[in-house]
């Protein structure tokens, strides 16, 4: 999949997760297609000023901002901080998650709140915020980082995978709601780093077990961004970046303890 040329004009991009992991890699190459980004973080501030200085290093403008999206005043008002330190937001990128295990009959309040709030409630109230800042005249783009397991369900991470699925009928009932000026899309990951609970070699039997045989670089799931960013005509729809992992789950056993 080779991606077109983004179109200009592209203002400023939030990222919000973008020190780390995917997001990083998403906040860089933005910055290398010529937007201005917007480096969100909520405790890893060394490594989203990181990430800063290095667009900036490479030419191009962004700057590390805070923000505990489990709180909705300081995620209302992201946006708007946005805006006053780096010119009109064009694009959003909901890429900050929580990941943490639960079971049917281990799920309580505090997993499902959590989970919620971060995973789902928080990109709406950015998507809000966003759609009515946008300036006159202006195309947007809000792209939300889904998982495979919106397709490929299992009996675990119940409270993620719910509150991901719920992100996944955001996006479409936003591209529906938001059309014609706000292209809303997302893409679902499969095994790209490994997880806190996994080892090395757990992570690359789980990728060794995809369809394709090989785990998904952080970089090919920038290379979405950009093509998502720059493919004027898609709207409503998410691409699995994920070796083909959605298409099938293993025998029923014992919870795994590698996913």
């Amino acid at each position: 999949m080779t991606a077109p040329e983004p179109v200009s004009n592209k203002g400023c991009a939030i990222v919000t997760g973008g020190g780390r992991r995917i997001g990083r890699a998403i906040a860089i190459a933005l910055g290398g297609a010529g937007y201005s980004v917007c480096v969100h973080y909520n405790q890893s501030g060394k490594d989203a000023e990181t990430v800063a200085s290095e667009i900036q290093a490479n030419g191009g403008k962004a700057m590390a901002m805070q923000a505990d999206l489990s709180q909705e005043d300081q995620t209302q008002t992201l946006v708007s901080r946005t805006q006053d330190a780096l010119g009109p937001v064009t694009t959003l990128i909901n890429n900050a998650s929580l990941f943490e295990r639960d079971e049917v009959d281990t799920v309580n309040r505090t997993s499902w709140d959590g989970h919620m709030e971060t995973n789902l409630r928080a990109p709406f109230v950015l998507s809000q915020a966003f759609a009515a800042g946008l300036g006159e005249g202006l195309e947007g783009n809000i792209i939300n980082l889904l998982d495979q397991r919106v397709k490929n369900l299992t009996p675990h991470f119940v409270s993620y995978t719910l509150s991901k699925s719920g992100l996944w009928t955001l996006t479409r009932t936003l591209a529906l709601a938001l059309a014609p000026n706000i292209r809303v899309n997302a893409i679902a990951p499969g095994p790209v780093l490994p997880s806190t609970r996994q080892n090395t070699a757990q992570f690359e039997a789980q990728a060794q077990a995809t369809p394709l045989g090989r785990a998904v670089a952080p970089e090919e799931i920038a290379h979405g961004v950009l093509f998502l960013l720059a493919a004027r005509s898609i709207t409503g729809q998410m691409i699995s970046l994920d070796s083909g992992q959605h298409l099938h789950w293993s025998a029923p056993g014992p919870a795994p303890e590698t996913e």
